[in-house]
């Protein structure tokens, strides 16, 4: 599995679990993981009175992860790096990028650059960005304090104009006459491979859809097979498809019918022991939120931006 499937499908697995168990309090009945034990000071971060002396904030974003986080020659661009950076002003320092790799799933992300480290011994980052957010989740992990929800992600459907004539694009979320999945039973499809778009569409009822799957490293790709003619339609996040379209492409939400995860709240994640610092950055997303700045990061980059539900 990819970087970008590992961002939710360790979320989605435990949820699927989760499901079907008994009705509980919310954190009763799941075990959490070990807090770490006699832990090197530099492997759980700097407190927020140390990043300030220090005028610095570290905060680690995926690499290679366009419209959120990607290294233009030497550059960092997207929307978690300026989120980034409005994290690193509500503290009145300057950010500092650290572009990581994702693991088999997201505990695995967050074991390695927020509270233990690497096994190539390399230290923790203060904050991390785009860490999905449930409220169950959390309890899985107690190493880590999940905050500052700043966007709501949501899956989305492009489509070529010329495969959907009857297609009306609009500025409402779905379109009339534009693709449903139940389209893809004749029509072909793109997806990344192993994200949550491809287990919807490989179980879609019957199975039907499946040959018309057409699977690719990461939406980029997808999204680039679209442009080109090979595909009719392409479905994943909606920021990826929105900043991956071309002339002649639309891109729209019709209803995903039994799909539990058609949409997900990210926010960042920080070192248990560095509660001050969560409160801080809370504040600033918070601050960031009502002004609008979070809103005009997504405009920025030509992306339709949902508030998360905080």
């Amino acid at each position: 599995m990819d970087r970008r499937s590992a961002l939710v499908a360790g979320l989605a697995a435990g949820l699927f679990s989760l499901a079907a168990a008994p009705v509980f309090g919310r954190c009763e009945g799941v075990a959490p993981g070990a807090r770490p034990q006699n832990t090197s000071r530099q492997y759980v971060g700097q407190t927020l009175d140390d990043i300030v002396a220090r005028g610095t904030l570290n905060i680690a974003v995926y690499e290679d992860f366009p419209p959120y986080s990607w290294d233009d020659a030497g550059t960092p661009r997207g929307v978690d790096v300026e989120v980034g950076r409005i994290l690193a002003e509500g503290l009145g320092v300057k950010p500092e990028y650290r572009f990581v790799q994702a693991g088999e799933n997201v505990q695995t992300d967050l074991m390695s650059y927020i509270w233990r480290g690497t096994v190539q011994k390399e230290p923790v980052s203060n904050v991390m960005m785009r860490v999905p957010y449930n409220s169950e989740f959390t309890c899985l992990v107690e190493q880590v304090v999940f905050t500052g929800q700043y966007a709501k992600e949501e899956v989305a459907i492009a489509y070529r104009l010329d495969a959907y004539p009857d297609a009306v694009p609009s500025d409402k979320p779905r379109h009339e006459g534009g693709p449903v999945p139940a389209y893809f039973r004749f029509d072909t499809v793109a997806v990344e491979n192993d994200s949550i778009s491809d287990f919807y569409l490989t179980a879609f009822p019957g199975g039907q859809i499946g040959p018309n799957i057409h699977r690719f490293p990461d939406m980029a790709r997808a999204m680039k097979a679209l442009a080109a003619g090979e595909v009719m339609a392409a479905m994943g996040p909606r920021a990826q498809l929105q900043y991956g379209a071309t002339e002649g492409i639309a891109v729209h939400q019709p209803p995903l019918a039994g799909f539990a995860l058609a949409s997900w709240t990210v926010g960042i994640a920080v070192h248990q022991s560095h509660r001050d610092l969560a409160y801080a950055l809370d504040d600033a997303v918070a601050a960031a939120l009502a002004d609008g700045r979070i809103a005009a990061a997504y405009a920025a980059y030509g992306l339709t931006f949902t508030p998360p539900e905080r």
